[in-house]
């Protein structure tokens, strides 16, 4: 089941980018809009319990190295596929149009199957074959679909980010070697511990992509020129990889990950501040989103840091709940941009209240969501990082870990600030008509009101995720 949910959508994406001239873009979105709902299906349905490998699937694959084809669904890994399908899902649906291309479909696809195949190995090889996997075609995503007003910036945001990443998995791939050789094996279930050379070298990796501070320079100039959908998949799901990466080192390397976690944490809480003070700095709109997400993956790294039970369950919490909301603010972004072909606060104007009502409501929504306003899943994701912070854990002493948590309390209020400035600057104030006003349209709808009924289930109701992990392990595997 495992293997089809992975194969199903990795099949159909390649099948369109090499039949791109014979399939319509409104018949290739429905087509990847139907495997990628198998594949979230098949994940739904593989889920045997907290206590066991679901689904597992282990063969044979490159025997002189000792890495096999190992697969399955754990505690931690179930949520991250289930938001990751749920989202490729979604972005297919955007997709649906006449002027859609196929061989964008096709990369949407490739890019969910193998960020899918991340959250799913439990072989170390595997796991990097697939993490890399998803950069050559998100290069394509963002320099041939991104911003058609910029095409030289559009092209050189997309090759940032290919050789940060790229760098980043050069210091991964070398902790993963070293890792294996210590333990003399590639299988999660058969690692414990490791030197903290490479889990130095793997934290780094994995901090790119995250990202934290200062290795988050790519990630503004990518949002910034992707298209709608490359943007949806970088903010929710690219980033996922790291903060998922972070957590399995935690349980991987514990006693090593513990010398590096004051580090994780203090980046993290730099990361929440400077880039709240950047948000609030900024006018276009894309770009705000993207620095909120450096803010929000701080939190997500604070609780992480603390190596506790609170804090890998804020952890997993807090990346789904950010891939869902984010997400949500990256649709309706987009939507702005393709209305009125700029992302500028400004140039849009004020009063979409009056303007585009569905449209502002919508936005006012996923920015209180994205502050945190209680009710909503991003509450959650927030308050469980600082009660982990509280908590100390047994890793980061006491004086740190509370001025941790000073600082990150001092980063929601400025998190408010931005997002109450952009909901100014954007749905409030005297409305000033513009010839490109239209409110929502049938697929545009379709998508919020999925995603804004998700967070509020998952504001709502936050034990179906947290109840997973209650009472938790930090194991990876069982």
């Amino acid at each position: 089941m495992i293997t089809a949910a992975l194969t199903i959508p990795f099949v159909i994406g390649l099948a369109l980018l090499l039949m791109r001239k014979l399939v319509s873009g409104r018949t290739a979105a429905w087509l990847g809009s139907v495997a990628m709902a198998a594949s979230l299906v098949l994940f739904s349905l593989v889920w045997e319990g907290r206590d066991t490998i679901s689904g597992e699937v282990d063969v044979p694959w490159i025997e002189p190295l000792g890495a096999r084809l190992h697969l399955g669904v754990t505690l931690v890994s179930w949520p991250f596929l289930l938001m990751t399908a749920f989202l490729g899902l979604l972005c297919c649906v955007w997709l649906i149009a006449d002027d859609t291309a196929p061989a964008l479909v096709g990369l949407v696809l490739i890019i969910s199957a193998s960020s899918l195949g991340v959250f799913a190995s439990l072989d170390l090889l595997l796991f990097f074959v697939f993490f890399e996997l998803a950069l050559i075609p998100m290069w394509f995503v963002i320099a041939w679909w991104g911003d058609p007003h910029d095409v030289a910036g559009r092209t050189r945001a997309a090759t940032r980010f290919l050789l940060f990443t790229v760098a980043g998995s050069a210091l991964l791939l070398v902790g993963i070697v070293i890792v294996a050789k210590d333990s003399a094996s590639l299988q999660f279930t058969e690692i414990d511990g490791g030197p903290l050379v490479a889990a130095v070298l793997i934290v780094l990796g994995f901090a790119v992509k995250t990202p934290l501070v200062p290795l988050h320079t790519w990630l503004p100039d990518a949002h910034s020129k992707a298209p709608t959908v490359g943007s949806v998949l970088l903010a929710a799901v690219f980033l996922k990889l790291g903060t998922y990466g972070l957590i399995v080192t935690a349980g991987l390397l514990f006693d090593s990950f513990a010398d590096v976690a004051p580090y994780v944490a203090g980046a993290g809480v730099v990361g929440i501040i400077w880039s709240a003070l950047a948000c609030y700095a900024q006018d276009d709109l894309k770009r705000l989103i993207a620095y909120s997400s450096i803010g929000h993956m701080g939190f997500v790294a604070l609780a992480i840091s603390t190596l506790s039970d609170i804090g890998i369950a804020a952890a997993v919490f807090g990346s789904v709940a950010h891939g869902l909301v984010t997400g949500l603010l990256f649709f309706l972004s987009g939507s702005l941009k393709d209305r009125f072909g700029t992302a500028s606060m400004r140039a849009i104007g004020r009063g979409l209240y009056a303007r585009t009502p569905w449209l502002a409501v919508a936005f006012v929504f996923a920015a209180v969501a994205s502050l945190g306003l209680p009710g909503l899943a991003g509450f959650w994701g927030e308050l469980l990082s600082l009660r982990a912070a509280y908590e100390v854990g047994d890793v980061l002493s006491k004086p740190y870990a509370w001025t941790a948590l000073g600082f990150a309390v001092l980063g929601v209020a400025l998190t408010t600030a931005y997002f109450v400035r952009a909901i100014r600057l954007l749905a409030q104030g005297e409305p000033v008509a513009h010839q490109a006003d239209r409110d929502l349209t049938v697929r545009e709808s379709v998508v919020g009101i999925t995603l804004v009924a998700s967070i509020v289930v998952l504001g709502l109701a936050p034990g179906l995720i947290v109840g997973l992990y209650e009472p938790i392990t930090m194991a990876v595997t069982p």
